[in-house]
């Protein structure tokens, strides 16, 4: 343990993170959930992650667990821990090591290039966390879990989990989610599994480089301390030079660290705790001239010399897991979170056609100072309910949060407008009397009960139900002038769905869900906010899936529609301005594919198509009433798709192709600041060096598309995009010992 605590202190020294680089402290990541089975394609034997050990040997696992997953059993679609066979809804299980193998080491990418139909609109503002999924966008409707821990979303920014390396899966859950985890979750929720202790030994270290200067390096290291007490030490490390310039460089590091007690056969104890720092680059996006980018600035970054973006963000879990009996499950997870944010720079860039120079505008200063105290209690049981097999859950959850903004609103920065030339421009530095002071200060209480149930009316016929009520109170304090406000918000939400098993292999099902997202992020509510009511939603999907071919193919279909009313939403070009939507909605059809062709090819697919509009929207523009009806929402695309070839070429060669297309978007209200859609082509290649080794080449965006991820528009107008990665490759190499 001593060693790999060095190795953490000296990766945080190397990484510049000052929060590990002097720590003393053994960090430690969350348990597996006792009973949870293995994903599709490990072995019983065992197979850990990359790591396989079966008696004396030990070894990477050629093999990734892939495909759909349908036989695994998850918790994030339902508490009850059913398989997605079993539950009525979209559900995607991504195995963190089909993300590791495809080279996607980012949350972000594994979601959108493995998950259906999700898109993401990620920008330093947000916190590099913000997805779209079915018509819906943003932290605020999309919600994120950790280990089913719910970070409270303060000022629209999710800045952790953001590394996969200690991703034992990622579960997705497509449609309304707030029976199960809250507000805030209409358009989905995307829930990461960490690995978990283990009393077999593990000890994985990966190293890589890159174009761009990139540098990666990565330990998993788990094992017995004992007969009854098990660990788990993930840390990861990864900086790079950057592709923009200046400012284009970035650096992270992830730790993530549990400590597993099996006090008797059926009490567990887990204590885990997990840091993440992130200096990510510090790009806001690149001006549009005429509408496009011109090779000349496509890798020119137009922010102030001395700009800077921190996040840091610690989470401190006790997990305990009671079996009395195979028929009841008691679990309580005690939790405090911490977030700390800092952005330093000047946010938005604009080619001002008569001047010919670009316009920066928004030099911002914030600090975000978060808090988050909470505890969830679960209960789970198996029997009978009028002579029918029945599982039933029930339970609650508290949380107390602390949330501190510290910004430059009130100086000359927020109205500061600096104008430079488009090439050979002096970055120069943010103004010394625009910098940040204390804002507002909220302390947020919520509290929650809910309960699920399946009641199995035959062996191929069950019926599930679901019902959550939330009451949150938030008190806000002007730390400039001492004004205070309160306001408190109650949402009901509740599911209910039937699934028909016409064979073992096979579902069809129908649901109907509702939903409420929070008025913008409601830890940070304004007091112009507090009169506008809690958004509310309601879905009907109706789906199939099933598994073919012995195993080999699993595929999944599915159509819904999804009605949301009262939306909040921020008025482009305007900061920290929003309106209340009547209506909006959305509808379409989403399908997936995994099917293992031969035993050396293999394909995943996965497609949707939707549409999506405001239904009622009128909006006061230069004192003239503007109807937005029928036009689609920002950042929403229509056209989502995926696709992985895997072909084992030789015996200790793999080789795989992966394509990522997204429709258009507009970035405004009135559909007339459009960003185009693009594809894009990653190519991997894998060697199994010796059976404890590996050595991975991957290629990325191959034919160096030019592509937005988000972009901002003033007056139906787009200003500036922020692009995605160019071409470029990464070489790791992955050994067991």
């Amino acid at each position: 343990m001593l060693v790999l605590l060095q190795t953490a202190r000296s990766l945080g020294r190397a990484m510049r993170c000052p929060l590990l680089a002097g720590t003393a402290l053994v960090i430690f990541a969350p348990p597996r959930e006792a009973g949870a089975q293995p994903i599709a394609g490990e072995s019983a034997s065992v197979v850990l992650d990359t790591l396989t050990v079966a008696g004396d040997g030990v070894g990477l696992s050629r093999a990734a667990p892939v495909g759909l997953n349908l036989r695994t059993p998850d918790r994030g679609a339902s508490r009850l821990g059913l398989t997605p066979l079993e539950t009525p809804g979209s559900v995607d299980v991504i195995s963190g090591e089909t993300a590791r193998l495809r080279g996607q080491d980012t949350i972000a990418d594994a979601v959108t290039q493995n998950a259906t139909g999700i898109t993401t609109i990620a920008s330093p503002g947000n916190g590099n966390g913000a997805f779209t999924s079915r018509g819906f966008s943003g932290p605020n409707s999309i919600q994120q879990l950790y280990d089913g821990t719910r970070l409270f979303v303060g000022a629209n920014t999710v800045t952790f989990p953001f590394d996969t390396w200690n991703v034992e899966r990622i579960e997705v859950l497509r449609g309304p989610a707030s029976v199960l985890y809250g507000d805030g979750a209409i358009g989905g929720v995307i829930n990461v599994v960490t690995k978990k202790p283990t009393f077999t030994p593990i000890n994985v270290v990966r190293a890589g480089v890159g174009s761009d200067g990139i540098a990666r390096l990565a330990l998993d290291s788990g094992g017995p301390i004992g007969d009854a007490v098990a660990y788990r030490l993930n840390v990861s490390g990864n900086r790079a030079g950057g592709w923009i310039s200046p400012d284009g460089d970035f650096r992270n590091l992830a730790v993530s660290g549990a400590i597993l007690l099996q006090a008797t056969p059926d009490l567990a104890f887990t204590l885990s705790h997990d840091l993440g720092y992130q200096e990510p680059a510090r790009y806001w996006g690149t001006p549009l001239v005429h509408g496009r980018i011109p090779d000349f600035i496509r890798f020119k970054n137009y922010n102030v010399r001395d700009a800077k973006i921190t996040w840091a963000d610690n989470w401190t879990q006790l997990k305990t897991e009671w079996t009395p009996t195979a028929d009841i499950t008691v679990r309580n997870t005690a939790y405090r979170l911490q977030s700390r944010r800092h952005w330093l720079d000047v946010e938005t860039y604009s080619f001002n056609r008569s001047t010919r120079l670009v316009d920066r505008s928004d030099y911002t200063e914030i600090y975000h100072q978060q808090e988050q105290l909470g505890n969830r209690f679960d209960a789970a049981f198996k029997g009978t309910l009028c002579g029918f097999r029945n599982e039933f859950l029930a339970g609650f959850d508290v949380n107390h949060i602390d949330f501190r903004h510290i910004n430059n609103f009130s100086t000359v920065g927020s109205g500061l407008v600096i104008s430079v030339p488009l090439t050979d421009y002096d970055p120069g530095s943010f103004p010394l009397n625009g910098r940040a002071s204390p804002a507002y200060a909220t302390s947020t209480d919520q509290a929650s009960v809910f309960a699920e149930d399946r009641l199995i009316l035959t062996d191929q016929l069950s019926f599930l139900s679901g019902v959550r009520f939330d009451a949150s109170t938030l008190q806000r304090e002007n730390l400039m002038s001492n004004a205070q406000f309160e306001k408190s918000f109650q949402g009901l939400g509740y599911r209910f769905g039937l699934v028909f098993n016409p064979t073992p292999d096979t579902a069809l099902y129908a649901q109907v869900a509702t939903a409420t997202d929070p008025v913008n992020s409601l830890i940070t509510l304004s007091q112009s906010l507090a009169g506008f009511k809690l958004s509310t939603g309601e879905q009907v999907e109706l789906g199939a899936k099933g598994v073919f071919w012995d195993g080999r193919g699993e595929w999944t279909l599915a159509g819904y529609r999804i009605v949301k009313d009262n939306l909040i939403s921020a008025v482009p070009g305007q900061p920290n301005v929003s309106t209340q939507v009547g209506r909006q909605s959305s509808y379409g059809v989403e399908a997936a594919l995994s099917l293992q062709v031969t035993p050396l090819w293999r394909v995943d697919a996965n497609l949707a198509l939707l549409h999506a509009q405001y239904d009622s929207f009128d909006l006061a523009v230069n004192g003239a009433t503007i109807s937005y009806a029928g036009n689609r929402p920002i950042d929403v695309p229509e056209r989502v798709a995926n696709l992985w070839l895997n072909y084992a070429f030789a015996p200790t060669w793999e080789a795989r192709v992966g394509f990522q297309y997204v429709g258009e978007v507009f970035s405004d209200f009135g559909n007339t600041a459009r960003r185009p859609a693009y594809g894009l082509v990653n190519l991997g290649l894998d060697h199994q060096v010796t059976p404890a080794s590996r050595l991975s080449f991957r290629v990325f965006n191959l034919f160096d598309k030019v592509y937005a991820i988000s972009g901002n528009a003033v007056d139906g107008v787009g200003t500036n995009w922020l692009l995605g990665r160019p071409r470029s490759f990464e070489v790791a190499f992955t050994t067991a010992f």
